[in-house]
Parts: C-alpha cells; sequence; structure tokens
C-alpha cells in the first residue's frame, strides 16, 4: 500500500510511474488528497478542542477553590460542548480514515524504474538463457499427460474422483519425486542461509491484505465463508505476515525464511494445451524463499534470489531463461519481477517454474512492518520472495525432457533423494 505522504508529494511522478502497469491513478490520488487535507484539518481542529478542555478543567478547578461557582458552572458547560464537538470530529476522522483506507487499497504498488514499459507477457524482456540451442526430442517424444500415464506415476482421473479437476494423485516414483524435490529445495535454501518454517496452509483475512492477494486476488483464493479463512495461494502469504506488526532491530536484517506448503488457486479452470496436466493444477507443491531487507540492500538482494533461483535450474539440467516483467505483466503488489522458465522440449514451449519479486514497502506499509536504527524512529522494511521452485512444470519439464527408450531419467542432483536414477 502506498503511503499518503509519497502520494502527496510525489503526485506527478507517481502517477507517470503507474502508467508503465497500465493504471491512471490521477481520480483516485485527487480523492485521497482532498480526503487527507481534510483529515489533518479535522485532526488539528480536534486537538486544539482537547487542549482548550484541557485548559478549562484547569481553570474550573480554579474558580472551584475561589468559590465562584456560576463562572465555574459556564466554563463546564462550554467544556461539555467542546467534549460533544469532539466526538463528532472523531466520528468523521474514523470515517475519513476508512475512505482513505478502502481507496489506496485499489492502487497497485508502483514499479520501479528498471521495469520496462509494455502490456502483454509477450513484451517482456528476456535477460539470460542458459542456453542458445534449443533441446530437440524424437518424434516419437510424448508430452508429460502421456508419461504419466504410461508409467503410472500421477493419476489425474484418481484425482478427478476424490476430489475434482486440477488435483491430481501421485503414485509410486511420482510420489517419492515429489517428496525428493521438497527436501532438495529445503536443503539447498538452508544451505544458502534460509531459516525453514513450517506455517499454516489456512490464513485470516487480515494476512491476505498485508500480502496484497486481498482485495485483489480474492476470486482466485478458496474462501471458507463460516470462519472467514482462506487457503493459501502461496507460502508467501503466511510467511511475510510472520512480520505483520513487528518492529525489527536494523541490525537484523536481512531475515531469510522458508517453507514448503502445498498451494491452493481457484483460477486453474480453463481448457486448451496450455493448461493440460501438470501445467496448471488447482493443488501444488511449492517451496517458498522470502526475505525482510533494508531499503538500501533491496534491489542487490533481488538479484541474488534470481541467481540462486537459476543455480537450482542448472543442478537440475533444465535448459532456462530469465525474463524481466514489463508493466502489465507485474502482480498488483510488485515493484519488480523476474520470471523464470524451463523449456519443455516433448510441448516445445516455454513453462514458467519461478517468480522472484521485490515489494519494496508496499506490502510493509499495509503489514505495519518496520525496522528501527538504535533510538530512531522505525522505518518501513523491504519484502522479498521468490518460487525456489514450484513443481508441477519442473516435473513436466523433468518427464519430458529426460525420457528415453528406456525410461525417465533422473538428474545426478536428485538422485540422492529420489533412491532411483530411472522412472521405467
Amino acid at each position: 500500500m502506498l503511503q499518503i505522504s509519497k502520494i502527496r508529494e510525489n503526485t506527478e511522478e507517481l502517477l507517470t510511474r503507474l502508467k508503465v502497469k497500465n493504471f491512471d491513478g490521477t481520480a483516485l490520488f485527487k480523492e485521497v488528497i482532498e480526503l487527507d487535507k481534510a483529515r489533518r484539518s479535522n485532526q488539528q481542529e480536534m486537538d486544539s478542542q482537547l487542549a482548550e478542555q484541557n485548559k478549562i478543567a484547569k481553570q474550573v478547578g480554579e474558580l472551584f477553590k475561589s468559590g465562584k461557582q456560576d463562572e465555574a458552572k459556564d466554563l463546564k458547560e462550554k467544556a461539555a460542548a467542546l467534549k460533544e464537538s469532539s466526538k463528532g470530529l472523531e466520528n468523521d476522522l474514523r470515517e475519513i480514515g476508512k475512505k482513505i483506507q478502502d481507496i489506496l487499497l485499489e492502487v497497485p504498488n508502483v514499479p520501479c524504474t528498471a521495469v520496462p514499459a509494455g502490456n502483454t507477457p509477450e513484451e517482456n524482456i528476456i535477460m539470460y538463457r542458459s542456453s542458445e540451442e534449443l533441446p530437440k526430442m524424437d518424434k516419437s517424444a510424448k508430452p508429460h499427460w502421456e508419461l504419466i500415464k504410461q508409467y503410472d506415476i500421477i493419476d489425474f482421473e484418481l484425482g478427478n474422483k476424490l476430489t475434482g479437476a486440477g488435483f491430481p494423485v501421485y503414485k509410486g516414483k511420482g510420489a517419492r519425486l515429489q517428496r525428493a524435490l521438497i527436501n532438495y529445495f529445503l536443503d539447498k535454501a538452508t544451505a544458502e542461509g534460509y531459516r525453514e518454517m513450517q506455517p499454516p496452509i489456512v490464513v485470516n483475512e487480515d494476512s491476505g491484505y498485508g500480502t496484497g492477494q486481498l482485495p485483489d486476488k480474492e476470486g482466485q483464493m478458496y474462501h471458507m465463508e463460516k470462519d472467514n479463512l482462506y487457503m493459501i495461494p502461496t507460502a508467501e502469504v503466511p510467511l511475510t505476515n510472520i512480520f505483520r506488526d513487528v518492529i525489527v532491530k536494523e541490525d537484523e536484517l536481512p531475515i531469510k525464511i522458508t517453507a514448503y506448503t502445498p498451494c491452493f488457486r481457484r483460477e486453474a479452470g480453463a481448457w486448451g494445451a496450455d493448461v493440460r496436466g501438470l501445467n496448471r493444477l488447482h493443488q501444488f507443491d511449492k517451496v517458498e524463499i522470502v526475505q525482510v531487507n533494508h531499503p538500501d540492500n533491496s534491489y542487490d538482494t533481488i538479484e541474488k534470489m534470481k541467481d540462486y533461483v537459476a543455480g537450482l535450474l542448472d543442478e537440475l539440467e533444465l535448459p532456462y531463461r530469465i525474463l524481466k516483467l514489463c508493466g502489465g505483466d507485474l502482480s498488483f503488489a510488485s515493484a519488480l519481477t523476474y520470471d523464470l522458465e524451463v523449456y519443455s522440449a516433448a510441448q516445445e514451449k516455454w513453462l514458467e517454474v519461478s517468480s522472484v519479486s521485490n515489494f519494496e514497502t508496499f506490502q510493509a506499509n499495509r503489514m505495519k512492518l518496520r525496522y528501527r536504527s538504535g533510538s530512531n524512529k522505525p522505518e518501513l522494511a523491504h519484502t522479498l520472495n521468490g518460487s525456489a521452485l514450484a513443481f508441477p512444470r519442473i516435473v513436466a519439464a523433468l518427464l519430458e525432457n529426460n525420457q528415453g527408450p528406456d525410461g525417465i531419467k533422473i538428474p545426478k542432483a536428485l538422485q540422492p533423494y529420489t533412491g532411483f536414477d530411472m522412472i521405467n
């Protein structure tokens, strides 16, 4: 959430940068600035009335002591009128504050100056490719949705029977491969200095608002209306909200945490080859990395996080590319995002497996996450996160790219975790 002071002091600059996200905030900014002006005026008047009430209270006491009952009574009546007026101003302040909050929740994060203009994913910038030549498969190569049936490792029909479309059942070596990826990614993250956590996979409304999923993505989240709780779309939500309403010490930064969780997203319901098999699911597994960082260091950090995820893909021997997202493809809360995509040779397409994002103070302002240097006034921290990694498309690429006449070869880095080197 943007800060009122920044909107008031940098209106034109912020409006210009928001246009990179194809968002015109002119009307909302004008309204929120007027409301803030009214709020500050009301606050000033209320403070003045409270000061006058305190002054009168002292005068009334002195008048009573000196026997001036009538004058004291008049002043008491004046104080009562001021108290009633202050209550009205206090109610007005609450209403104005609510209106300001509602408006600010509609405004996306401002993209950083490094974000390129653009409206569609096709306008994202390719920053790096692990190989200029893409792998080519024999004509007999199969997409993963055929391979999983051939080797009986993932069952969509059984998942549909138990729950519905988009909830697969992993079987045998398919289940062991999932477990291997969980342990492998967590081990790599903890070796990188991330502290492992095991958060709830159900969160309250405040947590959804804290990281920006609400109100932006409420239609994509599974909502339990009776309890007003949400299934998490990513571990980012509970992990980042650990620091909601927290002031950390500057020397504690950066704070690095990681978690494996299942993730739940309702939006997976389209038809076509782009969403077949594991390409898009309602429930999937992911290891997430999250950092709370000093504002001076967050842009160096996002580069390191991006490179860390790329290193995982190198070890898994998967061809990949790194994209810098254009403004039109950025999420509501992000100031800068890198997507990492692996190449599926059997499908002949790129599959997104990770997003690494810097949110600057956007989430921190919503959550009141601050850091303090010595006795100085607390300041908003920066938050960052990344998928490291999301499993479904990793599994799809591993199956498709490593298939051969004798089965599917497991990359060397995973073999100590799977306990086997082939699926056959």
